[in-house]
């Protein structure tokens, strides 16, 4: 079991694929907002890029995997022009944001979103030409599961590119962020989501999810036959690539 997977939402005990669900419920009406604000907009940029590793392949079918609101998912439509994007989370809060965002872009005939346990997808085996995700993954109740999921449900040949936010490795942004993550964050998530509690959480996961080379370990051991990562905005976000 890895760190971040003993960090459940609002401290409580139970199943945590529940709490998650209960706590991107609460804080979907105002993610967005506060998501966009915490990271100056520098997120749009991380998104881009991550996006950006799937153009010289094969990308009919996509998979979003823990889509929330659908930015991802949204944003992969709009750079690959792919045949479908299947977007998929456990919460339908988050979700239900998602699909009027895509209303409004004239995306809600590309981009189908689905309530799915990313480490039990309904999915047969060999579907998808790529997977993505962004800033999810830390929160699956079993990583290494969530992970072999995703191999399973992607064609032989196909790429995986996941962007997730990570702890800076060198000084001073690795002090400047702690002080960030611990002080601003949650305070901001008080302020504009009435739930301090949340960010916390999140904060927590980041400090304990795996970095750099642990991380491609991890996906290797899942089955995907390539991996690598890069480190982007001074390792505030860490950019990952696979291939089955």
């Amino acid at each position: 079991m890895y760190k971040q997977e003993k960090i459940n939402p609002y401290g409580k005990k139970g199943e945590k694929v529940k709490l998650v669900e209960e706590m991107f419920n609460n804080i979907a009406p105002t993610y967005d907002r506060l998501n966009h604000l915490m990271s100056f907009d520098i997120d749009k940029g991380w998104r881009r890029k991550a996006i950006s590793q799937l153009m010289p392949y094969p990308h009919g079918k996509i998979l979003d995997i823990a889509t929330g609101t659908g930015d991802f998912a949204i944003l992969a439509a709009k750079m690959l022009h792919p045949e479908s994007i299947t977007a998929v989370d456990i919460s339908e809060g988050m979700m239900n944001v998602g699909r009027k965002k895509a209303d409004e872009e004239g995306l809600s005939g590309t981009v189908d979103f689905r309530k799915e346990d990313c480490t039990a997808m309904s999915f047969a085996d060999n579907t998808f030409d790529a997977v993505i995700s962004a800033f999810g993954i830390r929160n699956f109740q079993d990583l290494d599961k969530g992970l072999a999921e995703m191999c399973r449900v992607m064609k032989k040949g196909g790429h995986l590119s996941i962007v997730e936010l990570s702890t800076p490795v060198t000084f001073p942004m690795k002090q400047l962020f702690k002080v960030y993550s611990h002080l601003v964050l949650p305070t901001y998530g008080k302020i504009v989501s009435r739930d301090r509690s949340a960010y916390e959480y999140l904060t927590k996961t980041i400090e304990a999810f795996p970095q750099g080379e642990q991380m491609t370990d991890i996906l290797l051991k899942a089955g995907f036959a390539k991996a690598g990562f890069k480190r982007l905005t001074f390792g505030i976000c860490t950019m990952f690539f696979a291939e089955k």
